[in-house]
């Protein structure tokens, strides 16, 4: 009787995999570019990866806020579109580029006018702080482009897995990919007649195919004809009312995500300044492996969102619930599996990262398995956030972001930094406890209902969205 209660049917997990699965391609595709960025930045030692790392660090802010712009409007993307309402869709589809394009341009010239002060921040007392923060300027003074082309392409690539369209983004993906691994090869090193580049060649490699990216998405986008895209000339034609209410909804979520970006910053300096490039490039490996298996997340979230959310907007509020339990209980189940695999996946550290210093894979293998042991714990938070999320609740990221990392992580991290003479990776292994706090507090908010409501009529009705 229990199993039936939390458990569906196989059908009903053979339904959340059709979504879930090719989402989780695309990511995998997508830290497949990190990894062979990676892979290919280490042959050229530790300073140069520890280099790209930094900058990426920098970037990682920037992808949670745009992906906070997202989580925004895909909760009503999913509700719109359950309930068969494109006027609706497009209005958030306006929301995603104009807010994002906004984002981008701030990011971009942060990127291009102050690149050595921030990435000076992110290395801390690094003992090869001089030579880490000169490369990773190299590198991000380039790949700041990108960030132009990336706001719109993911706003399109979004979209179309909000409506259920899952399996466009993931081919356009491929093809992204193979584009920046063969210009990667081509700059990095110097092939093909092109000049050695090194890291400004990856950061090339990764504008070229960003652009060649976005190419591909409009041109899709303008052939399929999707519900949610409007015309160009009316790209601006907002109804406020939409917007207000996203804007309410994207306020208690951003504070909630840069809460946790922002712990999460401040952790990776700590870290950077308990030693020398091998700490930095070590932790870059782990975290690019482990990426492999993060994957699982966004194909948890999307297929919530689809599922959870459609079945809101269609107003079958009780069938929501159940899908709802269903769903956060095979996260856990889910979690276990890949936990498994992550375990096993050290054996590709002296095979992807064999340039680097024996040091440096002795905290890669560390990280990997640390990280294995939370993976049930992380996806079934994920679980939570989403559901909450697809149903327009916010104000429970802020009760866990905000509140848990501002009473028990933070202090944990100075405290133990402070205190102890332990490594990065004892002290993530530690603060990371409280990782446990946030799911019982996240349950306590979801049993408030909150997020059992029908977006779509309250955000064309001007009814109360909080």
């Amino acid at each position: 009787m229990i199993a039936k209660r939390h458990f569906g049917s196989l059908e009903f997990y053979g339904g959340a995999l059709a979504i879930a699965v090719p989402v989780m391609l695309q990511a995998l595709l997508q830290s497949m570019v990190s990894l062979i960025d990676n892979f290919m930045v280490a042959g050229l030692g530790d300073v140069s990866m520890s280099g790209v790392n930094v900058a990426n660090q920098f970037t990682f802010v920037f992808f949670v806020a745009l992906n906070t712009v997202m989580i925004t409007g895909g909760m009503f993307m999913s509700q719109f579109f359950g309930a068969k309402d494109p006027a609706g869709m497009k209005q958030v589809f306006r929301f995603k580029i104009l807010a994002s394009a906004i984002l981008g341009l701030v990011v971009v010239f942060l990127s291009l006018a102050f690149p050595r002060q921030i990435l000076g921040l992110l290395v801390n007392k690094n003992t090869a702080r001089d030579v880490i923060v000169a490369e990773g300027t190299r590198y991000l003074v380039i790949v700041a482009i990108s960030f132009v082309p990336i706001v719109a392409s993911t706003s399109i690539a979004a979209s179309f897995r909000e409506i259920g369209r899952v399996k466009p983004p993931l081919v356009i993906s491929v093809l992204s990919t193979l584009v920046n691994t063969f210009f990667n090869w081509v700059f990095i090193y110097g092939n093909l007649g092109a000049p050695r580049m090194d890291v400004q060649g990856a950061a090339i490699a990764t504008v070229i195919a960003r652009t060649f990216e976005l190419v591909l998405f409009v041109a899709f986008a303008r052939k399929a004809k999707p519900p949610f895209l409007p015309r160009m000339r009316e790209l601006l034609a907002v109804d406020f009312r939409v917007f207000a209410s996203i804007f309410r909804k994207s306020g208690m979520i951003f504070l909630s995500e840069m809460s946790w970006v922002l712990t999460e910053t401040v952790m990776t300096a700590v870290y950077n300044g308990r030693g020398g490039a091998a700490i930095v490039s070590g932790m870059a490996a782990g975290w690019t492996i482990a990426n492999l298996f993060f994957l699982v997340f966004g194909g948890i979230h999307t297929s919530i969102g689809v599922i959870v959310g459609g079945t809101l907007g269609k107003n079958e509020l009780d069938s929501a619930r159940e899908q709802a339990r269903w769903l956060m209980s095979g996260s856990v189940v889910m979690g276990a599996i890949v936990a498994v695999f992550e375990v096993a996946s050290v054996v590709l550290i002296p095979i992807v990262f064999g340039n680097l210093s024996s040091e440096a894979r002795h905290v890669t293998r560390n990280l990997l398995w640390v990280i294995a042991v939370y993976m049930p714990l992380w996806t079934f938070l994920n679980a939570q956030f989403a559901t909450a999320r697809a149903g327009g609740d916010a104000i429970m990221g802020v009760w866990v972001d905000a509140g848990v990392n501002t009473a028990l992580f933070l202090p944990g991290i100075f405290l133990l930094a402070g205190l102890t003479d332990l490594g990065p990776i004892g002290i993530y292994a530690i603060v990371k406890v409280s990782d446990i706090a946030k799911a019982i507090i996240a349950q306590w908010q979801l049993n408030k209902e909150r997020w059992v409501k029908n977006l779509t009529t309250l955000a064309t009705d001007g009814g109360s969205l909080e």
